[in-house]
Parts: structure tokens; sequence; C-alpha cells
């Protein structure tokens, strides 16, 4: 049954993109070879590698949680923990997996505007080769940040370098990646191998596939053993064409950038829409596709019976409100109208 209402809850809400569609279609003629030796992902690969380099590794997954637990498996040993942010998706929304699974301690530290700092490194880098502690390996960053923030260039290069310095690794958390490219007018390469970025989770699902994630190796002395790994965690699609052949779609004519540029379009309009609005009250930058706002209770109430969306913080009422592909200004105006007689 068709289901035509739609809100700002997450880009993961919204239907896969039409080119998806068509992709899938295609990719179903005939036989092929699988667990990723066929033309397709072959394709996909070579496209990958056009746009973080020559030496990347791509391995596909089904989910971001799966793209996560298993880049930071990669990189760590079971003695070993990871610093990320205090509202990570790592953190917060992998139900532990990255403990579980991935057999690397999680230590949060606080975020400003959703983001780690170069400084907060150098003063958590205690105890180490003391044999009680865990030891930290990993940064793990998340690009745009949950809070629709974006890491400059130079904030990533310091996190990076720093990191290296004292002998961590780097992973981002790409789920949105194409936004902070267009955020920031640059080039996946340039926003992640040529900072010294060693593993990214390349999102899929919230930049308008049907499913599907991608796990890129930069650093390519690590890549040696993560085929086993992928395996062992039961990540290995058999048909994988169908994952690489929405990513070929992704990238054929910069789709990847037109959709990011659409729904960052439409996240500033929504904010421009309701930052005059008494009630409302912006918490965050408006640097991807979300718009952070705290509104009364009784506005979300009210709204949310029209538009779904999420209560980020229910203590203060502090609301997410996510732009999708597919979402129009006729949409974002008429949401905007609706919170400003909300409160009447």
């Amino acid at each position: 049954m068709a289901h035509e209402s739609k809100g700002f809850g997450s880009d993961n809400h919204c239907g896969a993109h039409p080119k998806m569609l068509e992709a899938l279609a295609a990719a179903n003629h005939g036989h092929m070879p699988s667990y990723g030796t066929d033309e397709i992902s072959e394709h996909a690969i070579a496209e990958f590698r056009k746009h973080f380099g020559k030496d990347t590794e791509v391995y596909f997954v089904f989910n971001g949680t799966a793209a996560n637990t298993l880049s930071l498996r990669a990189l760590t040993q079971s003695y070993n923990s990871a610093f990320c942010t205090d509202i990570s998706h790592v953190q917060n929304d992998e139900c532990g997996a990255p403990e579980i699974l991935g057999h690397c301690k999680l230590v949060p530290l606080p975020s400003k505007e959703g983001k780690l700092s170069a400084e907060q490194l150098s003063e958590n880098l205690i105890r180490r080769g003391d044999q009680h502690a865990t030891q930290v390996k990993v940064v793990t960053i998340t690009q745009p940040t949950e809070y629709g923030t974006v890491y400059s260039l130079k904030e990533i290069k310091e996190i990076v370098d720093t990191a290296h310095r004292n002998g961590l690794y780097v992973h981002m958390d790409g789920a949105r990646l194409p936004n902070a490219c267009v955020s920031l007018n640059c080039t996946f390469k340039e926003l992640t191998t040529d900072l010294g970025v060693d593993v990214v989770s390349f999102g899929g699902t919230k930049n308008s596939l049907i499913f599907g994630e991608a796990v890129l190796i930069l650093n390519k002395n690590l890549a040696h053993d993560f085929k086993y790994i992928r395996k062992q965690y039961m990540q290995l699609p058999s048909k994988s064409r169908f994952i690489a052949a929405q990513f070929l779609a992704l990238f054929k004519n910069d789709l990847w950038k037109e959709n990011a540029e659409h729904v960052l379009k439409l996240a500033k309009l929504l904010h421009d829409e309701v930052k005059d609005i008494p009630h409302v009250k912006i918490t965050q930058k408006v640097e991807s596709n979300a718009v952070f706002a705290i509104i009364p209770k009784q506005v979300y109430k009210r709204v949310c019976e029209k538009f779904f969306f999420y209560v980020w913080d229910e203590k203060t009422y502090e609301c997410r409100w996510m732009i999708s592909f597919d979402t129009t200004e006729n949409e974002i105006r008429e949401f905007a109208k609706l919170i400003r007689r909300a409160d009447n």
C-alpha cells in the first residue's frame, strides 16, 4: 500500500531515488559471478578509486552499523579503545555493536558543535603503556556530524596529524559524506585521502540507495585482512552487484552532488523560514541537511500530526528536522507555516 505522507524524521525515511530502481533492474539480467567478482562490482570499485584514490580498497556491506563496526574491528585489537564524541552514532545508536562485535571500547569525549578537536586528543591520551587500561588506537569522527555541522579541512587535518603522531588511526563515519563535500566545495579525495584519513564508512542508504554501504580502506597497509573479517561478521554480500549497481548510479552524472546540493539548499530554506518565529530557537549551524531547534512541547505535538520528526533532547525539546533528496520547497514552506501557527 502506498504511503504518501512525508516528514522530516530522517533521510532514510524516504524511498530510493528512481535511478536506484533503474540500476537494480538493469543489474537483474542474466547470471553473474558472486561475492564481488562480477563486472558491476568491479566497475563500482573503479569508480570509488576515481573519487578517493587509486589505492582505495572497497568492501561492500549491508548497513551502516556494520560498516562502522567492521572498520573499528579492522583497526584494533581486543585491548584497544577508540575516541569518539558523546553524541556519535557509534556511541549512542549502534546498540553496543562496536564494543561487542568490534572488540573495541569506546571512549566518548565531550563534543562542541558535534565535533572533536585535536586538543582533546592530546589531553586525553593518558595511561599509555599501562597494562590496567585499554590502549587508545583509533579516533572516529562523523562527517557531517550528528548535529549536521561540518568539520573544516583544517580541523580534520589537525586531528589526523595529532592521531598519527601518537600512533592512532583515523576512521570517518561518512554516512552523509556527499553533503560535507558540497558544503565545503571539495572533492571526496580532498576531504579524506589527501588529509590522511585511514578508513571511511561511506553511506548509501542516507544518500538515496535502497540498501548498502561501503567500507573504504584508504591506508593500503590496513587492507590485507579485511576480507576475512567481513566474511566472519556475515557482511559479504553474495549478489554484491545489487549494491554495486546503486553506487554506480550514485556516481553517474554526479547524482550524489545533485542530491547533496538539493538537501543543503532546502535545509537553509527551512532555517530561514523558521529562524524568526518567536517560539523557535535554532541551536546548531546549518551546514548539512539537518536543522536543530528547540520548540514548545505543544508545538511539537501539533506539527507532528502532519509532519513527523524526532525530539532529539526530551529535556529541552530540541528537535531534529532532516531533509531528504525528495523533499520539496512547498513542503518546507508548509512545514514552516504550520510551526508558526501551532503556538496560537
